[in-house]
């Protein structure tokens, strides 16, 4: 069979790991006898510099007629003065619309080889951490009704969420801690907010359907603490918008190292949209340094959540770890300047990396 992969590259180190990426996925078509065709459409700043748009329409409408969508980093300092719906970002809040891709999920999951890079205490960290946020992606304030006073002394962005918005990212929650270990934090502002009392009142007409999964809910202010004070005691935390953008980043950095880190936005149909959840890195762009794991990982999401092919994922995150165990590392894994120093030949570049993962595959 034959999949198609619409590919973003975008900017920065965009086009580096999405090559990477793509190298990857066609090894495990190769073994597993896939056949994989990728169309590479512009999208941020390399849209902007092209068309004068961060989102050209035959770029949405080429993504949403994929089987999946494969997107590396947009932005960088070289847009950063443009008002903001020509922002490079823009482009992003425009796919996840189009497409319909209303749920994100970001695994947290620091890799054993890895541990050493946790900023955290190793008994605070335990036997490891493996957590994931589903983030609700296209309503909340990001999404609401926003604009200035006419004479720029105030501004606005409006919090908004329907039932049937907070309905589907909560079961997507549920059945994913159902795979899990069963324990589903629902992070809200409840004590303060309209939106959060009505996430928990959504989220308890729902729980009956799931009794084995042991639900709680948290404060954001607090989830925020227990991160990085005892992040083992989270398995899957579902959350809204923006308080899912920022506790994804915070668990991230726990983890170790960003570079590792992939990402899935689903909807109820059509086409999934694959991304690291790392920038896009301009200084390091072109120059062989980017880690291209994270890709990798997030391609081993496409195949998983898109396809259906759990084999052909596992054979990724495989890969990827007899990768590790051989000691091989890009620069942002690689640890202390003495660490570094004592890696020799096994110090990689992206490129170096990717043949890698594509051998042990």
């Amino acid at each position: 069979m034959n999949y198609r992969i619409v590919t973003i590259p975008g900017d920065g180190i965009g086009p580096d790991i999405v090559h990477e990426g793509c190298r990857v996925l066609e090894a495990v078509g190769k073994k597993f006898g896939h056949s994989f065709s990728f169309s590479p459409v512009l999208a941020g700043g390399a849209a902007l510099d092209a068309t004068g748009e961060p989102l050209p329409q035959s770029s949405l409408d080429a993504c949403c007629a994929a089987d999946a969508v494969l997107l590396g980093a947009v932005g960088g300092p070289k847009w950063d003065t443009l008002p903001g719906a020509k922002r490079p970002e823009k482009a992003l809040l425009g796919l996840r619309a189009g497409m319909k891709v209303y749920a994100n999920l970001r695994p947290a999951l620091m890799f054993r080889q890895l541990s050493a890079a946790c900023p955290l205490k190793a008994e605070v960290v335990g036997s490891g951490l493996d957590i994931l946020i589903v983030r609700e992606l296209t309503g909340g304030i990001y999404f609401g009704d926003r604009g200035r006073s006419p004479d720029n002394s105030s501004a606005w962005d409006t919090e908004a969420y329907s039932v049937p918005e907070i309905a589907r990212v909560v079961k997507i929650g549920f059945e994913s801690a159902m795979k899990r270990k069963k324990r589903l934090c629902v992070v809200d502002k409840a004590n303060i907010l309209e939106t959060s009392r009505l996430w928990r009142e959504v989220t308890e007409s729902m729980k009956g359907d799931y009794p084995e999964v042991a639900l709680s809910y948290m404060y954001v202010d607090n989830a925020a603490m227990q991160l990085v004070r005892n992040p083992a005691q989270f398995d899957v935390i579902a959350t809204s918008n923006m308080f899912g953008d920022i506790l994804s980043d915070e668990a991230s950095q726990i983890t170790g190292s960003i570079g590792m880190l992939a990402s899935a936005s689903l909807g109820d149909s059509g086409p999934g949209l694959y991304e690291p959840i790392h920038g896009s890195a301009p200084d390091i762009a072109g120059k062989d340094l980017a880690n291209p794991l994270a890709t990798i990982l997030t391609c081993a999401m496409l195949l998983r959540y898109s396809f259906g092919l759990e084999a052909e994922a596992k054979a990724i995150e495989g890969a990827v770890e007899k990768v590790l165990d051989a000691g091989w590392r890009t620069g942002d894994i690689a640890g202390s300047a003495a660490d570094r120093a004592a890696l020799g030949d096994k110090l990689v570049g992206t490129k170096k990396m990717g043949d890698l993962v594509v051998s042990a595959i």
